[in-house]
């Protein structure tokens, strides 16, 4: 039997009162990929990312119709959506740290979770911010305010928080848009490697950015798939489609 994708969306379409966002999106993401979702402001991106977790729920002029299945499992008939956004981990485009220490910041969910063990907790500290090339800068002043962080390095921190839930999925919107080039390099090298623990959905802007680091790319544009394919292909000088040629290359967009 073949594998269950780690994301499968089906005819997926999401309103805001009477305006329609997404216009019946599908699309697969496999489990262990980088999964990018380009196109212009205002084409759905970050609607449809929010769909992946329910945190579209928290918008009360939201409808969705059509299906989201994660790990074959219906999001919508999810009861335990608390345990959903625990597997589907959610990175903002702009850093929000918790005022409290670099520590805390991240054992946060860990200690709400049931977690008491301090050799386990700092086990577990160490391990996220390692994983988010944050620790060797840290490592020395665990105990001062997260929120005190350069802006770089709180994005770092937000992502090391979002690894303390062990998703097995890890969605990124517009991480970098906040950020200078260096780190934003640190961080594409950590999803490199994350990428072998976990499946990375990755809504960016910067196009060159879904073509280092994806190895498929969506092309969302005016809340439609465009394309959708290896990323070399999208990248290439005959994709599918001509829209993708012209937003790849700065026609428009």
């Amino acid at each position: 039997m073949d594998r269950v994708p780690a994301v499968e969306v089906s005819d997926l379409r999401l309103a805001y009162g009477a305006r329609e966002i997404l216009h019946g999106v599908s699309f697969t993401v496999e489990r262990h990929e980088v999964f990018a979702i380009i196109g212009p402001a205002q084409s759905g991106k970050t609607s449809l990312l929010r769909c992946l977790n329910r945190t579209i729920d928290l918008t009360g002029s939201a409808t969705v119709s059509g299906s989201v299945r994660v790990d074959g499992e219906d999001v919508f008939r999810v009861r335990d959506v608390h345990g959903l956004r625990r597997k589907v981990g959610m990175v903002a485009p702009l850093p929000v740290g918790l005022p409290m220490s670099i520590y805390d910041n991240v054992a946060f969910a860990p200690r709400c979770a049931g977690m008491t063990s301090t050799a386990d907790l700092d086990e577990l500290v160490e391990g996220c911010l390692r994983r988010a090339a944050l620790w060797d800068e840290v490592k020395d002043r665990l105990g001062s305010l997260g929120t005190a962080l350069s802006g770089g390095q709180q994005q770092r921190l937000t992502i090391a928080r979002a690894l303390s839930h062990e998703p097995e999925i890890l969605c990124l919107d517009e991480f970098s848009i906040a950020i200078d080039p260096v780190t934003t390099m640190r961080i594409e090298d950590a999803l490199r490697d994350l990428k072998q623990e976990m499946t990375i959905v990755l809504v960016t802007n910067l196009v060159q950015q879904a073509r280092r680091l994806a190895d498929r790319t969506m092309f969302l544009c005016n809340g439609e798939v465009v394309e959708i394919g290896p990323t070399a292909v999208v990248f290439s000088d005959q994709p599918k489609d001509r829209r993708t040629y012209d937003y790849v290359n700065g026609v428009f967009g």
